[in-house]
């Protein structure tokens, strides 16, 4: 048996981390890249350059790899079902990827099956906004249907004058404003046979809309554990979907409730590098090339993992003596990223215990790495 060859279209932390978890499994991991100087294609052995919204590229890319996989969800479908057409093995599949890139498309079909979310409406017009605002109480958020991450194509408006603008250029959907207890997401990974495997519940801590930290495993009850377990799972069969699922999740003094999805490795996974006995881009490979899931058992019994973003240091290696000597436990993950305010250009991770010393030693390092904190602070 010859090493397969995975191809990944992109080229950020996610195709970066992805490449490190190949090495061990002797895949041969192929990265579509937009720039030699991007995250993944600085370590990446395999890498092409090209653009994943032209076709040619697309096909020319996927020319000779086992399976072709994605660390975004932003390829065109209707390129994804010509790849198919042709014979090229696409996870997750074009049909379940459209509900990843349009949120209007995915309310409604989990709508149909009955999946718990909030109450939302497609709106083109004012009158049709302000109508649903009067009738569910404002305020209300509004999200642009494709494109938005990261708190971008997200907006809490009191009026429907406060979105006019962007629905003059389409469709936008518009939902209830959820009072929730803790965001939460859940990570599962699912075979083309439909083997599954399912990490534990995390608590997602998210300030301006950029998740900062993630808290495994979330503290809620048991049951409504179990419940966000059964319905990403429950969402992943509607969908059909092959590899990672993440399902991001609003909890409730009643339940959960569906937010939004995401089909590639997530960022309320990175934890299970350190944290898991299977990371999730392990999990991922072995999904999509349709091998045995791996166990997703944490490895201690609790975890916290802190986004890095980008602040004044230029460069987090500065940071590097003092976070490794104040905490020789803690685990850094640097993306070679140029340090740009609010973009993701690492993450740490810190397991034991004590949830409260966890929380507290992530955020020192993540805020130090990037100079916020000062030596002998706590961050």
């Amino acid at each position: 048996m010859t090493a397969p060859v995975v191809g990944m279209v992109g080229d950020g932390q996610l195709a970066r981390m992805t490449a490190q978890a190949a090495i061990a499994l002797d895949v041969r991991l192929r990265v579509l890249a937009s720039s030699a100087d991007s995250a993944a294609a600085k370590v990446a052995a395999d890498v092409t350059l090209g653009d994943h919204d032209n076709l040619d590229d697309l096909r020319a890319f996927a020319a000779g790899c086992d399976v072709l996989t994605f660390d975004h969800e932003h390829v065109p479908i209707a390129h994804l079902e010509a790849l198919v057409a042709e014979g090229v093995v696409v996870r997750p599949g074009p049909e379940a990827l459209r509900h990843a890139q349009d949120k209007l498309l995915m309310r409604t079909r989990l709508s149909a099956a009955g999946i718990p979310h909030p109450d939302w409406a497609d709106v083109t017009e004012v009158a049709e906004l302000a109508l649903f605002g009067d009738s569910a109480g404002w305020p209300v958020i509004v999200k642009t249907p494709r494109g938005g991450y990261d708190g971008r194509g997200v907006r809490e408006i009191h009026s429907a004058a406060a979105a006019a603008d962007w629905l003059a250029r389409g469709p936008l959907l518009v939902e209830t404003r959820v009072e929730f207890d803790h965001e939460i997401a859940v990570l599962l990974a699912r075979s083309p046979h439909g083997q599954a495997a399912i990490y534990p519940v995390v608590q997602t801590v998210q300030r301006a809309g950029i998740c900062r930290e993630v808290i495994v495993p979330a503290p809620i009850s048991a049951e409504h554990q179990m419940e966000a377990l059964k319905v990403a799972l429950a969402v992943a069969e509607e969908l059909d979907v092959v590899g990672l699922l993440a399902v991001e999740m609003f909890h409730t003094e009643h339940g959960v409730l569906v937010n939004e999805l995401a089909m590639r490795p997530h960022n309320s996974g990175h934890w299970t590098i350190d944290g898991a006995v299977t990371s999730q881009f392990e999990q991922h490979l072995r999904a999509v090339l349709d091998w045995p899931l791996g166990d997703t058992a944490m490895l201690r019994p609790r975890a916290v993992m802190a986004n890095v973003l980008g602040g004044p240091h230029p460069d987090l290696h500065s940071g590097y003596l003092h976070c490794m000597a104040h905490d020789p436990g803690l685990r850094i993950h640097n993306y070679g990223k140029k340090s740009v305010p609010g973009r993701k250009v690492g993450h740490v991770t810190v397991t034991g215990d004590d949830p409260e010393d966890l929380l507290a030693r992530a955020r020192h390092a993540a805020t130090f790495l990037t100079g916020e904190a000062e030596e002998g602070s706590d961050g």
